[in-house]
């Protein structure tokens, strides 16, 4: 009707009845419950006429004459149908009395009466029209299945009808569960009409137990058994079942055992594949349906005689703690499985088989939940605030929902920016309601303005309203697949709908309609699914129009991937996720789930994602999915962000306090590590941080002048504290911070505003100045520079000292720097001595590590070590030494220097040694002067021939062609006279000149060098030797059983030739003319002294052989501490280089040492126990001796007490296994012991 003309009475026709509906012989009783009643409940079950007589018999009543009689459908083509059912009856047609509104078609004109449409379009007019004045009266069919909007009309309708005495309402039902509905309406009168029915046989089987196979196999069973003739006529059985996969595979199991039409029926089934199950004129004998739960009561299956009922649905439950909608299995209700059993008996009478117990049946809810408590209610709130209707929880509804579920709803409406935490209508809530589609995809439309891509998700937005329209029917999947495979995105789910619509649209502009349809078949697209895309498309782009956007006519060629998501995001913030392990993903709100299969991005799933839908079936499924970078959310809606800030810091660079950001939406992290300045966050935090990181710590760029003055003052007393290792003279980190906290300005959080407070308060710098008395928490006195002195000075050398008290680090306690070409020169023992003020302290910690009777006779310690020390002066003298000398002196006890255990002292009572190389680099440091001189021995030298100065270092000689080799090498460096000793090397083929740090060294190196310079140059006479020594057969024998190797034995006894001729263990030539007499006056002696030496290896060698043997033949295990004791005897006399490096006048005794060791051998059988003794005895006595060697290199040249007593040691043994044969000097233990003494002042008085 349009607005402003006056309202006309409208031209009724006659009204006639067909007299086979169950409503026409009840009319009369219908008519007066409508005129008596301003609402009434009518239930029917289908084929009882109500839906196509009631608006009839309203109109005979006298209604819709000036009004409308509106007549709600739950689906679009029941809208159709019916309005086109009643025209024909009224003899009019459609457009005319009788029209119809649907979604995208509106057949009503002024002339109309009767107005069918979907609730939908009814919930529309509410908001144009309030009290629904365009009707007096509405006929709400279909009730039964209580939709969302069908609750939200009965439940508006309730709130009205007081507003409205003048407004009818006529609720329809099936027979379920009237009672509620008349309760709604205060009471309202029921009137139930029979349909045409026949009587239904129902039989209750027992289940099976083995899951799905074995429900399948009885399925199979019963059908084969109905189509027998088991259960009485053949005919059409209807076959529910949960799902698709369950309709796939018993239809494969049907197929395989039966030769029947197997048919399957669901919601994603092609309209092709649909309009099968409906035409009976192309029946193949008996059909077998396989129906969801679609065929319950949305539509009526033609013919059916049999029902299988396995009593199970996939029912949408979305759940408010995780946000999924689920599609859960469960048993159906009694009044689902009613409405199963009514679907045979249609046209005959029918047999039900129920796949569970009576028991079962009985026990099973009375009704199905209804929509509204088991959906997201987000747009019933949108759509209640919209129209003003106040809080959900006072709204009346037939069965009001549950709290949660309306709290999570707001909830989702907040996410989306349509409402504010308080639950008041936003701007953008306002618009989005005025879009006529789900709030999520009103989002999503609102947010592509913003983001430049409205034509992109206006396309998206409509695609994710409807049913897919790519078909994929069972028997040809692979050929849709590929079909549709050039849609694909490589990113993105959302992006092949925008490729979809291009091509569709493209098609659509070039051909044909009839054309498009081929197309749409053969490329397995659906043609009215894709007509429908068009029209929401259509519908929206209106809509957005009408609020001042503009979308382009046309799809942009460049693709604007960030923005489109970043639009979806504004719709999808709950259904972001990010990928884990193994392609399962972690959801918001701690959801585990993963891609659907059917997905571009299942094979290769992004590290984020956004999904159209998150479902669970099986698992928990995201479908529709595109990936994007978690930086995109921060801008869509930050109230929903949890920002947590952690490890606030003090950057000086900046002068601020930066925090790393973690930033969440719904317990997913979509940025980490983010620095952000935290003093606006955290002001008091910050300022805090500022004085003690910034401050107090001294980390401040381009400092003021109070701070250097403060920081002045507090390096000196940290220095005084590191001298006198204590923590007490400084005051701590807490007084310094009340000072300044007590004079700096609340806002001073940064560098830049306490600069500009300063500015502002020039007197106020004075006041930050800090006093020596105020930082000093003790006064140390003023003998600290005497106690703890800058630098150490021996001789003509002084060493610049540090201190740090730094426990557990490497320089803790006192430092001293030496340049790495001193090395050599440094005192060995004066760094014990450490400084004054940590001597006695050091020594105390010595008393306390002695063992504890001795330790018991020097208490108290102090006292002791006060009166010990009166006598001590620091030197370069062992301070264990002379600390035991004077202890020993004073206390009742007699120490040692062994009986220090110096090990147990901390480091910091040894003084930390630092080389440094000419520039004051460091090389290295430690607390171990010996290992240091070790280490750098090689890099001395190198320091040494790479300075200014010209170095004598030189390589590859082959003959004396240069002057004088000095024996000193001396220069300055560092402010330090370096000395070095120069020598020959030996390097095989070749000598070179080395400088070394310690005399002794190079002359062992010299020695060697000078005798590899002899050999040089006398090459033919070193080859003739090497050619004719230890040859012939007696040789060899003798070769053989001592188990040497001649070439070895035959070198050295050519360097012993040489040696022994030339006299180099006498004297060692330096000048060109002293090396040219020597080789001249030994040239003639070498062969006489190599044939006196192979004669002495001639008779050594034979009687080694005999001792080989003897060993060879001792028994295995026997004796065996005699047998090693007489294998390293060996090993000793026959080292390396032997011939060359004994005394000429013991190396002659080598036959006599071998007969001693042989008899040693005969007479063992019978004197082991002796043997053992005389063992142990001379393990105890050669062991010093062992360690010094490892201590020392060349011991056995340089030192003439060491080479006593290792002879000594050998004439011992003559003298305890072979007496017989007699010794050379007079050897006892005593003597020996005495001997040792001699070496040990040796070594003390060259300690390298």
């Amino acid at each position: 009707m349009k607005t402003g003309q006056a309202p006309q009475e409208r031209l009724i026709p006659e009204i006639e009845y067909p007299a086979e509906l169950p409503v026409a012989e009840r009319r009369e009783e219908i008519a007066r419950a409508i005129r008596d009643h301003q609402v009434v409940v009518i239930a029917g079950e289908t084929g009882s006429g109500k839906t196509t007589q009631l608006p009839k018999i309203c109109l005979e009543l006298g209604r819709g004459r000036q009004q409308r009689i509106g007549h709600t459908q739950p689906r679009r083509l029941a809208a159709r149908t019916v309005a086109q059912r009643i025209a024909d009856e009224l003899h009019t047609r459609p457009g005319d009395l009788v029209g119809y509104q649907v979604r995208f078609t509106d057949k009503v004109s002024d002339s109309t009466a009767i107005k069918l449409m979907t609730d939908g379009i009814l919930l529309a007019e509410m908001q144009r029209d309030r009290l629904l004045k365009a009707y007096d009266t509405l006929i709400i069919d279909e009730a039964h299945e209580r939709s969302l909007n069908i609750d939200f009309l009965l439940g508006y309708l309730k709130r009205i009808l007081p507003r409205r005495p003048d407004l009818k309402v006529i609720v329809t039902s099936a027979t379920i569960d009237l009672e509620s509905f008349s309760r709604h309406f205060d009471d309202a009168p029921i009137i139930e009409v029979s349909g045409r029915t026949y009587p239904v046989d129902t039989h209750y089987l027992d289940p099976v137990d083995d899951g799905d196979d074995g429900l399948r196999s009885q399925i199979v069973s019963l059908v084969r058994a109905i189509d027998a003739g088991q259960y009485g006529k053949r005919g059409d059985v209807l076959v529910f079942l949960p799902g698709e996969r369950d309709i796939r595979e018993l239809a494969r199991a049907l197929r395989r055992k039966c030769e029947l039409d197997i048919l399957p029926l669901y919601a994603r089934l092609s309209q092709a594949e649909q309009n099968r199950v409906f035409d009976l004129s192309r029946r193949r004998g008996v059909r077998v349906v396989l129906a969801t739960n679609v065929a319950e009561t949305s539509i009526t299956v033609p013919g059916i005689r049999y029902v299988i009922d396995p009593g199970e649905a996939r029912i949408s439950r979305y759940s408010y703690r995780t946000k999924v909608q689920r599609l859960p299995i469960e048993p159906i209700s009694q009044a689902s499985a009613n409405q199963r059993q009514g679907r045979c008996g249609r046209v005959e009478a029918g047999v039900c088989l129920r796949l569970y117990s009576e028991t079962d049946f009985q026990q099973r809810p009375a009704y199905t939940d209804p929509e509204i408590r088991r959906t997201n209610l987000a747009s019933v709130v949108l759509q209640m605030l919209t129209l003003g209707l106040g809080e959900v929880e006072n709204f009346p509804f037939l069965d009001p929902p549950d709290a949660r579920l309306v709290r999570d709803g707001y909830k989702l409406l907040e996410e989306l920016g349509a409402v504010t935490p308080a639950g008041k209508l936003t701007a953008v809530g306002k618009r989005m309601a005025r879009l006529p589609v789900d709030p999520r995809l009103a989002r999503m439309v609102l947010a592509a303005q913003e983001n430049h891509c409205l034509p992109e998700i206006l396309v998206i937005a409509s695609a994710l309203a409807i049913q897919d329209p790519r078909e994929r029917p069972a028997e040809k999947q692979q050929q849709s697949d590929q079909a549709h495979a050039r849609f694909r995105h490589p990113r993105s789910d959302f992006m092949a709908w925008v490729n979809l619509w291009r091509y569709y649209e493209e098609q659509r502009q070039a051909l044909s309609q009839n054309q498009l349809r081929k197309l749409c078949k053969r490329e397995f697209l659906s043609y009215l699914r894709m007509r429908e895309w068009r029209d929401i498309h259509t519908q929206l782009s209106i809509a957005c129009r009408q609020q001042g956007m503009r979308p382009g006519p046309e799809l942009p060629e460049e693709e604007n991937y960030r923005g489109i998501h970043i639009a979806l995001l504004s719709g999808l913030l709950g259904n972001i996720a990010q990928l884990q392990e193994a392609r399962e993903y972690l959801g918001s709100r701690n959801r585990k789930l993963f891609i659907f299969p059917g997905s571009s991005q299942a094979r290769k799933p992004p590290k984020w994602l956004v999904a159209a839908e998150i479902v669970e079936t099986s698992r928990v499924y995201a479908r529709g999915v595109g990936a994007i970078d978690p930086q995109w959310v921060l801008g869509i809606n930050p109230s929903l962000l949890k920002h947590h800030h952690y490890q606030p810091r003090w950057q000086a660079r900046s002068g601020r306090v930066m925090a790393y950001e973690r930033v969440s939406l719904y317990g997913l992290t979509v940025s980490d590590k983010r620095s952000v300045h935290f003093g606006p966050l955290a002001p008091s935090e910050s300022r805090e941080l500022l004085i003690r990181e910034g401050l107090i710590a001294g980390n401040y760029r381009q400092a003021p002048a109070f701070l250097k003055h403060n920081q002045r003052l507090v390096r000196e007393l940290e220095e005084l504290e590191s001298r006198t290792r204590r923590r007490d003279i400084l005051a701590d980190d807490q007084v310094l911070f009340e000072f300044y906290d007590q004079r700096l300005p609340d806002d001073a959080y940064t560098a830049g505003r306490l600069q500009a407070w300063l500015k502002r308060h020039p007197d106020a710098a004075e006041g930050l100045k800090l006093s020596r008395e105020a930082l000093l928490a003790r006064d140390p006195g003023g003998e600290v520079g005497e106690q703890f002195p800058d630098e150490l000075q021996w001789e003509d050398m002084r060493f610049k000292l540090s201190y740090r008290f730094e426990p557990g680090k490497t320089a803790d306690g006192v430092s001293v720097t030496i340049p790495v070409g001193l090395l050599n020169r440094v005192p060995r023992y004066l760094f014990d001595w450490l400084v004054p003020g940590l001597l006695r302290e050091k020594c105390i910690q010595l008393v306390k590590s002695l063992p504890k009777e001795k330790r018991k006779r020097l208490v108290p310690a102090p006292d002791k070590v006060d009166r010990a020390l009166v006598d001590l002066q620091p030197g370069n003298v062992e301070l264990l030494a002379v600390f035991a000398e004077a202890l020993s002196r004073i206390g009742d006890v007699k120490l040692s220097r062994e009986d220090w255990d110096a090990v147990r002292l901390d480091d910091y009572y040894r003084m930390n040694i630092r080389v440094v190389d000419a520039n004051g680099k460091l090389l290295e440091q430690g607390r171990d002067l010996d290992a240091l001189v070790r280490q750098f021995r090689g890099e001395n030298r190198q320091d040494i021939s790479t300075g200014k100065q010209h170095s004598l270092a030189r390589e590859g000689i082959t003959r004396w062609d240069f002057g004088e080799l000095p024996k000193e090498w001396r220069f300055r460096q560092a402010g330090q006279s370096i000395v070095a000793w120069p020598a020959l090397a030996d390097r095989g083929d070749s000598v070179a000149i080395e400088l070394f740090d310690y005399a002794h060294e190079a002359a062992l190196q010299h020695r060697g060098g000078v005798l590899r310079l002899l050999r040089l140059a006398n090459s033919q006479q070193v080859k003739f030797l090497r050619k004719e020594l230890l040859r012939g057969n007696e040789f060899n024998l003798v070769l053989a059983g001592s188990s040497l190797e001649r070439l070895p034995l035959v070198e050295d006894l050519i360097d012993a030739a040489y040696t022994q001729a030339m006299g180099l263990d006498v004297t060692l030539p330096y000048t060109r003319e002293e090396f040219r007499q020597l080789e001249q006056s030994g040239r003639g002696e070498v062969i006489n002294r190599a044939n006196e030496l192979e004669a002495l290896q001639r008779n050594t060698l034979g009687l080694l052989a005999e001792v080989r043997h003897k060993l060879a033949e001792m028994p295995a295990g026997k004796w065996a501490d005699t047998r090693l004791d007489i294998e390293a005897q060996l090993r000793g006399l026959l080292a390396p280089g032997f011939q060359r490096d004994t005394p000429a006048d013991w190396l002659g005794q080598y036959p006599r040492y071998m007969k001693a060791v042989r008899h040693r051998l005969e007479r063992l059988s019978g004197q082991y126990a002796k043997d053992q003794g005389h063992t142990v005895l001379l393990q105890a006595l050669a062991e010093p001796l062992l360690g010094a060697l490892d201590q020392r290199d060349g011991l056995l040249l340089r030192s003439a007490p060491a080479i006593e007593y290792r002879w000594m040691l050998e004439e011992l043994r003559v003298s305890l296994f072979a007496q017989n044969l007699g010794t050379r000097k007079a050897v006892s233990r005593k003597r020996l012991e005495e001997q040792w003494q001699a070496v040990q002042r040796w070594l003390e008085e060259n300690p390298h």
